[in-house]
């Protein structure tokens, strides 16, 4: 009787516990989502600054831009040619488990008629908070245009924001596949408490 009592009081702490987490995840994520509202669009919409930055993703084998990084890659091409942006800051691991992100992504913009004179590279923007604050810090950016895939957006423009940094999120393109989009939908969901506790612990 004693051990069933001892299991039954474990898994109540068990339970008890998920849920505490289950709490706290989708708190950070409402909060990430309300401090980024107002601030985020489709490229239509978006304000005109002077640069927009696009944070490094999965480079492939062949060391070219995989979906996500491609889906970035066009809307920046896309908001420099509408006139939005006068300028692109590329921002990535470029010694990268896959490959060199900045490389890959400054052949992918010279691939596509893009100026090397209005591209400038960040090869130590390593995580989103770091790309947001090397980005003010390392680079002068005071007002900026992140972009990114829908599930990273209040994330990303909630840490520009947080670096001192005018920043506004435009929704970027994705031809993904179902598994990438679950698997970077629940990546998002469980870094949101980092990223709420790095703006309050500024």
């Amino acid at each position: 009787m004693q051990l069933i009592t001892d299991r039954q009081g474990v898994l109540r702490v068990g339970v008890g516990l998920v849920a505490a987490a289950a709490l706290v995840v989708a708190g950070a994520n409402l909060r990430l989502r309300l401090v980024s509202a107002g601030y985020r669009s489709g490229p239509a919409a978006a304000p005109t600054v002077p640069v927009v930055i696009v944070p490094g993703a999965k480079v492939g084998p062949d060391g070219a831009p995989m979906a996500y990084l491609r889906g970035r890659l066009d809307v920046a091409i896309e908001l420099l040619r509408a006139g939005k942006v006068r300028e692109i800051l590329l921002s990535g691991d470029a010694a990268g488990k896959s490959g060199d992100e900045i490389a890959s992504m400054t052949k992918y913009l010279a691939n596509h008629g893009i100026d090397p004179a209005v591209v400038r590279c960040d090869g130590a923007g390593l995580s989103t908070r770091a790309t947001c604050e090397r980005a003010k810090n390392a680079f002068g950016v005071d007002r900026a245009i992140i972009v990114t895939q829908d599930q990273h957006l209040p994330r990303a423009v909630a840490l520009c924001r947080g670096a001192g940094i005018d920043g506004y999120g435009v929704a970027a393109y994705c031809e993904c596949r179902r598994k990438t989009l679950v698997r970077n939908t629940i990546r998002e969901w469980l870094a949101a408490p980092k990223a709420v506790a790095a703006l309050i612990w500024r």
